[in-house]
């Protein structure tokens, strides 16, 4: 029988998914300043996140499976030094090819926090407060990207650029001792003989695969919030950049305070209520924001998107536990990688195929009108009502049912 987490173990697996998100949302504010300092095009400068981006994509599942068979909690250490070694050179770089050189490494560090912090769970905490934990981790994730923005600003106007490299190095620092101090250090992984580990089989088991469609889903559908919204909020309603950015911290800030009492509901209703319940609120908030007359201003945007937000902080948190509550001890680290997996390639997704709709209802938004571009709100958000329709389709199919390929 597992006993209740210590404190300090999640503290430090907290810490190391605040870190990988807020490596992802802080480098987005350095930008002009990084065209500036280099004398680079903004298309060159991007890749200062995309590299990032493409790095955890490319090697989360890999790096799963990796710790499923050397030992997760040995493969966290080596990615928190390998993020904190990466983000001292970023700082010291003398060039952006240096700088986008080192961002990759940031990246590798970040895709084994994420998969590892995720597949740690199951062993540190009991399965009844395994809601709760995956609700912490969430939080955490939400408070990284809203934390990003403005503390990048504050950094960038009182030490330059550097500083929003150097100050993860500290922080990743702590996060180093708290998990060498708190975490249970694997003697050995699990050996493939052993798991009887089937990729194919894996993914053909119904509750996990239709978790992760939904968890690609949902990120789609979020996504277009970041990328619709500053759009809307500085063409179709007004605001000048400064309340634009306030506007949109509210998803983030939502999301950040409903992750833990979401991950309470999970543990007390189960998962696939709460699942459906946050589908169902999601749902709700899609369609609010595609009927939406502009005449409501910023708030027939903010008061859906808060239902919207307290929708996904549900569903992250039940499915979430749906997916990796029953997993085998030699099979957390894939899954987690898999779930990580899902949640980026639905962001990638997002952007381009529901930015590619708003796109083209508004017309050229140097020349469109308000109304264009409510229209092309209201279009995109009636994609992404369809887009949660599936996905409560699936949710109510499953049920989320316990099969033998995870549990036995």
């Amino acid at each position: 029988m597992k006993s209740p987490a210590p404190r300090g173990a999640l503290v430090a697996l907290s810490l190391s998914m605040l870190l990988a998100s807020l490596g992802t949302s802080i480098a987005n504010v350095g930008l002009p300043s990084l065209v500036q300092a280099f004398d680079a095009s903004f298309q060159v400068a991007q890749w200062v996140v995309l590299a990032y981006l493409l790095a955890i994509t490319a090697v989360i599942v890999s790096v799963g499976r990796l710790g499923d068979l050397m030992g997760r909690s040995r493969l966290l250490l080596a990615g928190l030094l390998l993020f904190t070694v990466a983000s001292a050179l970023c700082g010291m770089a003398p060039s952006l090819g240096l700088l986008i050189a080192a961002r990759t490494l940031q990246g590798l560090g970040a895709a084994i926090m994420m998969a590892m912090t995720m597949a740690l769970v199951g062993g540190t905490v009991t399965k009844e407060r395994t809601g709760r934990a995956m609700g912490l981790l969430g939080t955490m994730s939400a408070m990284g990207t809203a934390l990003g923005p403005s503390l990048g600003g504050v950094l960038i106007a009182g030490f330059g650029w550097r500083a929003l490299f150097f100050i993860t190095v500290p922080l990743g620092l702590l996060t180093f001792a708290l998990a060498r101090r708190y975490l249970r250090v694997d003697r050995h992984g699990q050996q493939p003989a052993q798991s009887g580990f089937s990729f194919l089989s894996t993914l053909r088991d119904s509750t996990l695969s239709a978790g992760l469609a939904m968890s690609a889903l949902v990120s789609a559908v979020m996504m277009a919030t970041l990328v619709v919204g500053p759009f809307y909020l500085t063409h179709g309603a007004g605001l000048d950049p400064a309340w634009m950015g306030l506007t949109m911290a509210v998803g983030p800030c939502v999301s950040a305070f409903t992750g833990i009492p979401a991950g309470r509901l999970t543990d007390r209703f189960g998962s696939g209520p709460m699942t459906i319940a946050g589908l169902l609120a999601m749902l709700a908030g899609c369609l609010l924001l595609s009927l939406a007359p502009l005449n409501l201003g910023v708030a027939g945007y903010i008061a859906p998107l808060i239902i919207l937000t307290l929708g996904y902080a549900q569903f992250q948190a039940a499915n979430n536990t749906a997916v990796m509550s029953d997993v085998l001890a030699d099979r957390r680290g894939v899954i987690a990688g898999l779930l990580n997996l899902s949640r980026n390639l639905g962001l990638i997704a997002g952007a381009a195929a529901l930015g590619a709709v708003f796109s083209q209802v508004s017309g050229d938004l140097a020349t469109a009108t308000p109304g264009d571009v409510g229209s092309g709100m209201q279009a995109t958000f009636g994609v992404a009502l369809a887009l949660i329709g599936v996905g409560l389709f699936l949710a109510l199919r499953t049920r989320f049912r316990v099969t033998p390929v995870l549990t036995r």
